[in-house]
């Protein structure tokens, strides 16, 4: 079975997520940004902290 075949099967049980994200102190939905923002938002690069060891 191909990735699109299991998706379209599994399409009834899918629900969507809704995606935050902190701006000017407070959490916001991603999806009630405006064009100039969610281009900003899709470049934004995700941090990962390493953990030290010492």
């Amino acid at each position: 079975m191909s990735k699109n075949e299991l998706l379209k099967s599994l399409e009834e049980e899918r629900t969507k997520c809704i995606v935050y994200t902190r701006v000017m102190g407070y959490h916001r939905p991603v999806e009630s940004f405006n064009v100039g923002k969610t281009g900003e938002h899709k470049e934004r690069v995700q941090f990962v902290q390493r953990l030290s060891r010492r």
